[in-house]
Parts: C-alpha cells; structure tokens; sequence
C-alpha cells in the first residue's frame, strides 16, 4: 500500500522534502550554465528517478531560492546550487521525522546515558528533546537522564545541533554498568545471556 494513496500527486511538502533531501546529501550541486535552459536541466537532474511533475518541481526551487534555503553562485561558467544554513536547519529537520536506532544483530553490553541540564528559558526545545527521547525509545531514569541500549551517538549529535545544545546542556555516556539493569533489559528487549 502506497504512502500516498489518497493523493492523485504528491503533495507539495513532499517534494521540498525531496529537494532539500538531494541537496543535503549532494552538498553543491554543479550544473553547466552556459545553457539558457538552466531552470529546465536543473529540474531534470532531479527529477531522475523521481516521480513529480517537473512544473511543481520548479515552482518548489524558486520558492525554497526566495524563502532563502538555497543559495545559487556561478563561476566559471558553472552554477553552484547549496543549502544556506536555514537550508541545512530544514533539511535537518526533515531528517528527524525519518531518525531512528538501529538495533544490531547482537548486542555490544554498554549503555548509552543522555542526559541533559536545559535552562528553563529554552523550555520549548527541553520538553521536544524529551518527545525525540521518548520516540527514540529511551527509558527515562530521572527527568533528565535517559538510557538506551544501542549506538545512537549520531542521532544524538543531529538532536543536539538542531536544538543548538552545547556538550553542558546535552551529554552522551557510554558505560558497561549502570547497577541491576534487569529492569533496563526488559524494557530493551534484550535477552538474559
């Protein structure tokens, strides 16, 4: 069953999605400029192996260029395509709806302790960095220490830089022993062994 079964196309958040995604992961996207058609071949080189119109496409470029999330510099007859660090912030964020941990095959032994000291003034990011915590499926300990059994070094790291928490107010452990961690494993799921 498709993702998209109650849209005739896909809707327009998609495909900004889909851009800022591409840009992320190309970090500068050159295309030849010496073409009068440089809308037109920019859309068709992202278009490959996608399925939006390339009219939406286009409309979604010009309106990430004016919102100020891509940046376009030319040199040397090549156009340089790039995310602005607004660009990057949203690109991340989009990253986030898809974050998750990996559970390996078999457990490592070591804990992973998250724990934060968040002033009350950025109380909005404190109680959202809970929510990933919570959706990440870490098990809270106290009100700020959180644990889980699994590397989430860089999910932690993508958290801490888009909340823009320094190494003080966002902190990872990673530890052998945390005392009885029966309880720990059963909410982990891992096996007595």
């Amino acid at each position: 069953m498709s993702k998209y079964k109650y849209y005739s196309r896909k809707p327009r958040g998609e495909i900004v999605k889909d851009i800022l995604t591409w840009l992320a992961v190309g970090g500068v996207i050159a295309i030849a400029a010496a073409s009068p058609y440089f809308g037109a071949h920019l859309v068709q080189s992202f278009l490959k192996g996608k399925k939006h119109k390339p009219k939406s496409t286009e409309n979604a470029f010009r309106r990430l260029f004016r919102q100020g999330y891509i940046v376009i510099h030319k040199s040397n007859h090549q156009i340089y395509l790039s995310l602005t660090e607004a660009g990057r912030k949203k690109a991340g964020i989009y990253q986030l709806n898809d974050l998750e941990i990996k559970k390996p095959i078999r457990w490592d032994g070591k804990w992973r302790i998250a724990i934060f000291d968040i002033p009350d003034s950025n109380r909005f990011a404190r109680e959202a960095l809970r929510g990933f915590l919570k959706r990440l499926e870490f098990f809270q300990l106290q009100k700020s220490v959180w644990v889980h059994a699994f590397d989430c070094k860089d999910e932690i790291a993508l958290l801490s830089s888009l909340f823009g928490f320094n190494e003080q107010q966002l902190r990872l452990i990673v530890t052998g022993d945390v005392g009885d961690d029966t309880l720990l494993k059963k909410k982990c799921h891992i096996s007595e062994s």
